[in-house]
């Protein structure tokens, strides 16, 4: 029965790749706007102090008014000491070159001689104003944090462990050269992520955990969540009128690719974003009833499914908990400047930045929650229709010593 429903599925998704599998990004003309800037990596080789007056650094307030924050600002920048720091270009054709950049006092950045930084390159500005530093280069302690992870999940995980990352890294291809290029390319973003997050979890949860009933369980209640979690999302995006397009990033690629779906967008990130919790619900459930039907081979499917989801409810209320917490993390910059300019409970959930949000978190939080009981049923109806013969056998040789006891009281 599990054969019947997941092969056509896996089947499905292999169509569906190979339909929407794209070429590639479509090219656009670079807008040198947020990221979508040519970039090279550089090193400070130098840095002096000089005046800020003599590096011309020093600022007029507009209104002449000094008594504000910016007119204080432009006070202390020019009776304050700047940097003038020399950039030498580590890449790209005009490697080698060097340029050199102001760093004003209350820059929250501060540039040290042999730091690595990424710089932005606009060819169409004068020759001396072409590079800015825009950033610090963090990919060394990126690195060595990523090769930490790595060591901690195989000492650990072990030989699961290693099949994780490398699910992990297959996870990671999808998503670059399937899931972004198709999106860009103009087809569906829901069939994409379906398509995508689809192929994902298949290959996640059977690297990870083997090809058996109890992974086929844990993937058929994952992707019934999934949709739950499709259907709900497309109702309350269209219900709430949120139109995905609600910062400068967003902005951007409406701007770079207007025939993209933004709101579809919105709704294929929910399911990506779901797919990760939701695979850890659906495995630690099935694994759960499993157990118990090794601990006690006699309970039956009724006996399984309550059992399993007294465990299910603890799970929920963490898993929840993390999801709400993870979401608020995310966006407590923006919380902050709600606080700080004193809006109402009502004022800040009607914000679409803010409903966006709300939305992205509890249609999730249904699906997980939805994901328990699911998963725990199928489990339940699974294990105790597995092997009926070693079941009454064991049920046998668990009721002998019962029937020997009895008779020994007689006996006496």
């Amino acid at each position: 029965m599990i054969a019947a429903i997941l092969i056509p599925f896996a089947a499905a998704v292999l169509v569906g790749l190979a339909v929407l599998w794209p070429g590639g990004a479509p090219p656009h003309e670079r807008t040198g706007v947020g990221f979508d800037r040519q970039t090279q990596q550089a090193t400070v080789t130098k840095v002096v102090e000089v005046s800020c007056q003599e590096a011309g650094a020093q600022g007029v307030p507009p209104t002449g008014d000094t008594s504000t924050a910016e007119g204080s600002s432009a006070v202390q920048q020019e009776n304050g000491d700047c940097k003038r720091a020399t950039i030498r270009i580590d890449s790209g054709k005009d490697k080698g070159r060097t340029f050199t950049e102001i760093v004003q006092p209350d820059q929250s950045r501060q540039l040290h001689e042999g730091q690595e930084v990424v710089v932005a390159y606009e060819p169409s500005a004068p020759k001396e104003l072409q590079y800015s530093v825009t950033d610090v280069n963090r990919r060394l302690p990126l690195t060595v944090l990523a090769g930490i992870f790595a060591l901690a999940v195989v000492a650990v995980g072990r030989l699961r462990g290693l099949m994780a990352l490398i699910s992990l890294a297959i996870s990671f291809l999808l998503l670059n050269f399937f899931i972004l290029p198709a999106i860009l390319q103009g087809s569906n973003p829901l069939v994409v992520a379906v398509v995508g997050a689809s192929a994902i979890m298949l290959i996640a949860l059977y690297m990870c955990h083997g090809l058996s009933a109890r992974t086929s369980v844990a993937v058929l209640g994952t992707l019934i969540s999934l949709l739950l979690i499709g259907l709900l999302g497309s109702v309350f995006i269209d219900w709430a009128a949120l139109t995905g397009n609600t910062d400068d990033n967003t902005g951007l690629i409406h701007g770079l690719y207007p025939t993209i779906d933004m709101s579809g967008l919105l709704l294929a990130g929910i399911i990506i974003g779901s797919l990760g919790v939701l695979d850890d619900v659906t495995v630690t459930q099935t694994s759960a009833v499993w157990e118990l039907h090794e601990a006690n081979p006699s309970m039956g499917w009724r006996g399984l499914y309550r059992a399993g989801i007294r465990i299910g409810r603890d799970h929920i209320a963490s898993v929840v908990n993390t999801l709400v917490l993870a979401y608020a993390g995310a966006a407590l910059p923006l919380l902050l400047l709600f606080s700080i300019a004193q809006s109402g409970v009502g004022t800040v959930a009607n914000s679409e930045l803010v409903a966006e949000e709300i939305v992205r978190t509890l249609v999730g939080s249904i699906g997980l929650v939805a994901s328990v009981p699911v998963t725990t049923a199928l489990a339940a109806l699974v294990v105790s229709a597995d092997r009926p013969g070693a079941e009454s056998a064991a049920a046998e040789t668990a009721a002998a010593p019962v029937r020997g006891g009895r008779g020994r009281r007689r006996k006496r």
